[in-house]
């Protein structure tokens, strides 16, 4: 099996064409065929930059994880710059019914020196765009704070800073000739009933069906019954299930392994499978199983 690495969009080379040798055939046909919307599957190596030109992470050594501003319309017209077939971001659904591009599940600010959260779907698009950067350059916005998974919470300083965009904004300021990977995020701790779901995932559908014209889509998502309800409410985008391959245990069994990931595609039909690069060596032999079924395999994350 070929090898995989993650890189940074800074690093990516020219990709259109695939050197002729085995390995680099492997990893072509293997991992990178995928589907770029509208019902058509073309043979090309795809490069999909994560929330734009990359992901902050603000404790890494790394600069260019503080460079801009993740999931931005800054970041995605940057990534637009490389030779890239599509950025992915995250959108979430404010209270008063507005899709946003934003990944996590809480907002985190800082008032009277106190530190607290706010969840995003709980606010108006209008609370939600007082924290960050104003676009309004003489209003100062609300401090923007980052929590990590071990608990960790840093300022959000990064050396280009841009301010919280709208799905639509996205489809109405971002390079044209750039796909959308629209992950549809849902919070894992949250158990959601179908009409909530479907109420969500309505709203997103109303903005890519108006703004979306011939731009190339595709959905993803983690949420097993997000992605059936997607994939049900339209037949014009390809639908991807989300999984870290079992690099993670959750209590709905969907979401466990590659085997459990590839039954779901198979019986809702999906387009294929995104899969965290650790949860593929895992378990290598279902590579060849997802391909004979003649589902996509992207990967995400990092070997580290």
């Amino acid at each position: 099996m070929a090898a995989i690495k993650a890189v940074h969009v800074s690093d990516i080379p020219k990709l259109d064409h695939i050197p002729d040798s085995t390995t680099a055939s492997t990893l072509y046909s293997t991992f990178f065929s995928s589907f770029t919307g509208n019902n058509s599957r073309t043979n090309k190596f795809h490069v999909i930059g994560h929330r734009g030109s990359g992901m902050n992470m603000l404790q890494s050594p790394d600069s260019r994880m503080k460079s801009i501003k993740e999931n931005s319309i800054m970041s995605f017209n940057a990534a637009s710059k490389f030779p890239i077939d599509f950025v992915e971001f995250d959108v979430q659904v404010t209270s008063d019914g507005c899709p946003v591009i934003f990944h996590d599940n809480f907002i985190v600010t800082r008032e009277n020196g106190s530190i607290y959260e706010k969840r995003v779907t709980e606010l108006t698009l209008a609370e939600l765009l007082c924290y960050g950067p104003q676009r309004d350059v003489e209003k100062l916005g609300k401090p923007l704070l980052r929590k990590i998974k071990d608990g960790r919470i840093f300022n959000w300083n990064v050396e280009q800073d841009d301010s919280i965009c709208t799905l639509q904004e996205a489809f109405q300021n971002v390079n044209t000739s750039l796909g959308f990977n629209i992950e549809l995020k849902f919070d894992d701790h949250v158990v959601y009933q179908e009409e909530e779901l479907t109420c969500v995932l309505q709203a997103i559908l109303q903005v890519v069906a108006k703004y979306a014209n011939e731009r190339p889509i595709i959905f993803s998502t983690f949420q097993p019954d997000a992605a059936e309800l997607i994939n049900k409410l339209q037949n014009t985008y390809a639908v991807y299930f989300l999984t870290n391959g079992g690099c993670e245990v959750y209590s709905d069994v969907r979401r466990n392994s590659l085997e459990e990931a590839m039954k779901l595609c198979l019986r809702n039909g999906f387009q294929g499978i995104v899969s965290e690069v650790k949860g593929i060596f895992k378990n290598p032999g279902m590579v060849t199983k997802i391909k004979e079924a003649n589902l996509s395999l992207l990967s995400y994350g990092q070997l580290k």
